[in-house]
């Protein structure tokens, strides 16, 4: 059984800026709808997946609105003419015959990490369609990641090999990785001083947040991070908190 979840809001957010400014005999934009038909036509012949899914945001705020008022405060607001288009896309979801699901409180990641957790015992293969990389806290022996590459025609799959490979590290690793160098496009800041490469090799030694903060505390790690680890300890989980996707949601 192959499974794919759509990340709506991303894929079309990513469609948008990649095609050229396109309009119908109306003079609606219709860009981003041009490319997700398109996308959409080459998947389900070239794939055949047995089920697919289509998750979109909500614009409500969500459970980490409620702990953490400024997340994605600095993200800029959606142009009126992509609003109209991730609006317009349910159509183009419903045409295809692809359940489209929302829930209030909760980002289409948290559903497509719960969506993947049913499946999960069921599903040969589970891919993930989307246009940025929040979800490749997912990715196991079952589950990849498919985004665009360039345009809309070249795609790069992600699986644990090719994470390893950018990140020397595992998938479920990541949201410990984030948690410390922070995420500027959802406004979560992480620690001063330490970036990719320095976050990359202490979670490679100490496997997790907890093992970090252990070995500061018994000094294992060199004064000038210590002394940022230990007066972060309480942020660093709180990060990883926010970043790490739902799964149990009905």
């Amino acid at each position: 059984m192959k499974v794919f979840l759509i990340d709506a809001n991303a894929l079309i957010y990513r469609i948008y800026h990649a095609m050229p400014y396109l309009v119908d005999p109306q003079g609606r934009p219709v860009q981003a709808l041009y490319g997700l038909s398109n996308i959409l036509l080459r998947l389900l012949q070239e794939q055949k997946p047995d089920y697919i899914f289509a998750l979109y945001d909500r614009p409500e705020p969500t459970i980490r609105h409620q702990v953490f008022k400024e997340y994605k405060a600095t993200r800029p607001p959606i142009t009126d003419d992509l609003k109209i288009q991730i609006s317009l896309a349910k159509k183009i979801f419903s045409a295809f015959n692809i359940p489209v699901i929302e829930k209030i409180g909760y980002e289409a990641d948290d559903l497509i990490a719960s969506l993947k957790e049913k499946f999960s015992s069921l599903a040969d293969e589970i891919i993930i369609l989307t246009g940025d990389l929040d979800t490749l806290q997912l990715v196991d022996q079952k589950t990849k990641v498919l985004t665009m590459k360039k345009g809309i025609t070249q795609t790069m799959i992600y699986d644990e090999k090719t994470i390893k490979e950018k990140y020397g590290l595992l998938p479920n690793q990541l949201p410990d990785y984030k948690a410390l160098i922070g995420d500027p496009s959802d406004n979560i800041i992480g620690i001063s001083g330490i970036g990719p490469k320095t976050a990359s090799q202490l979670l490679q030694k100490y496997q997790n947040l907890e093992g970090i903060i252990k070995a500061a505390h018994e000094r294992k790690i060199e004064p000038k991070f210590r002394e940022k680890i230990l007066v972060n300890k309480e942020k660093l989980l709180f990060n990883r908190d926010l970043v790490t996707l739902r799964k149990d949601i009905e």
